[in-house]
C-alpha cells in the first residue's frame, strides 16, 4: 500500500507546485530575471496563466507512478534493513537506517524521472529560447525588414508537447539526450531525499503526543512541510545545474558536462547562481510536501482501518 499512498500524494502535490516550479525553472536557466516577481509578471504578461502550466501533461501523468516508486522503495528498503539488522521489519529503524533508505529511493527514481524532467525544462524554457533565436535571425544578413508584421515571422514552437518533445530530443540527440543532465539528478535526488525522509521521520517523533506513535493531522502538515523545505534547501544546487544542462539542447550547446557547466556558471554569475531558486523552492516545498504527506498517510491509515 506504500506504493498506492505515495503515487496519490505524488499527483495532489504536483497539482500544487507546478506553477512556481515552472518559474523556478525560468529563474534558473534566464539569468534575465532579477527576481521571482519579475518573472511572474513576465511570464503572465507574455503567456497568461497558461505559461505557468507548460509542459505540466507528462509530470501529471508520470508522477504517480515516480512517487508510487520513491515511497515504496523507501517502505521497503527500510523493512529490509530493519529484518537484517534487528531481525524483524517492524523494528524501530536508526536514523543511519532511515537516511540509507531515502538516498536509495532517491537514486532509484532517477531513471524514471530524468526523461520526464528534460521534456519538462525543455517545455518551460522553450518561450526564451524562440525569442533569443528570433533576435539572432534578426540581427543576420537575411533579417527581415522592420514594416513586416511580427506575428508571421515568428517561427512555430520546436515542441508541440511533452511526448513530441520525447520524440524530437531522442531523435536529434539519441537516448543520451533524454538523460541529459542525470548525473546532477543523481547527486540532487540521493542526498535530498536521504535528508526528506530522515527531517520528516525525526519530526513526526517530536510532533507526536505523548503515548502516541503517529502525530495528528497538524504533525503530518508541519513535518511535511519542514522535510520538503530542508530537503529542497540542500538540492538547490545541483538543482540549477540540472536546470541548465537539461535546457542546453537547442542550437549550440554551452556545456560540455557537470563539472564545465558548475565552473562556467560560477564563472560568469558568482556563487550566487548555485542558489537560484532557492526561496522559491522553499516556499513551493512547504504546501506541496504537506499535501503529499498527509494524502500519503491518510490513505495509509484508510486502508489500515480497512483491511483490519
Amino acid at each position: 500500500m506504500d506504493f498506492v499512498a505515495g503515487a496519490i500524494g505524488g499527483v495532489c502535490g504536483v497539482a500544487v507546485g507546478y506553477p512556481l516550479d515552472t518559474v523556478k525553472v525560468r529563474i534558473q536557466t534566464e539569468p534575465k530575471y532579477t527576481g521571482i516577481w519579475h518573472c511572474v509578471r513576465d511570464t503572465y504578461h507574455r503567456e497568461r496563466v497558461w505559461g505557468f502550466y507548460r509542459g505540466l501533461s507528462l509530470p501529471v501523468c508520470t508522477v504517480s507512478l515516480v512517487s508510487s516508486v520513491s515511497f515504496g522503495t523507501y517502505r521497503h528498503c527500510l523493512a529490509h534493513i530493519c529484518r537484517l539488522r534487528y531481525g524483524s521489519p517492524d523494528a524501530k529503524p536508526a536514523k543511519a537506517d532511515i537516511t540509507l533508505s531515502g538516498c536509495a529511493s532517491g537514486l532509484v527514481r532517477v531513471f524514471l524521472t530524468s526523461p520526464t524532467e528534460v521534456a519538462k525544462v525543455r517545455l518551460q524554457t522553450q518561450t526564451q529560447e524562440q525569442k533569443q533565436q528570433r533576435r539572432l535571425s534578426a540581427s543576420g544578413p537575411s533579417a527581415v525588414p522592420p514594416m513586416c508584421p511580427a506575428p508571421p515571422a515568428c517561427p512555430e514552437p520546436k515542441y508541440r508537447g511533452p511526448l513530441h518533445c520525447l520524440a524530437t530530443v531522442a531523435r536529434e540527440e539519441g537516448l543520451r539526450g533524454l538523460y541529459k543532465g542525470s548525473s546532477a539528478l543523481l547527486l540532487r535526488d540521493g542526498h535530498s531525499f536521504a535528508t526528506y525522509f530522515l527531517s520528516y521521520a525525526v519530526l513526526c517523533e517530536w510532533l507526536s503526543p505523548a503515548g502516541h506513535s503517529r502525530p495528528d493531522v497538524l504533525g503530518v502538515l508541519v513535518a511535511g512541510g519542514c522535510a520538503g523545505v530542508l530537503a529542497w534547501a540542500v538540492a538547490t544546487p545541483m538543482d540549477v545545474i540540472k536546470s541548465r544542462l537539461q535546457a542546453d539542447g537547442q542550437g549550440q550547446r554551452r556545456y560540455r558536462g557537470l563539472l564545465h557547466c558548475m565552473v562556467t556558471s560560477v564563472r560568469e554569475e558568482g556563487p550566487r547562481v548555485l542558489f537560484k531558486g532557492l526561496v522559491l523552492n522553499c516556499c513551493r516545498a512547504f504546501p506541496v510536501n504537506m499535501v503529499v504527506f498527509v494524502a500519503y498517510e491518510a490513505v495509509l491509515r484508510l486502508t489500515r482501518g480497512l483491511l483490519t
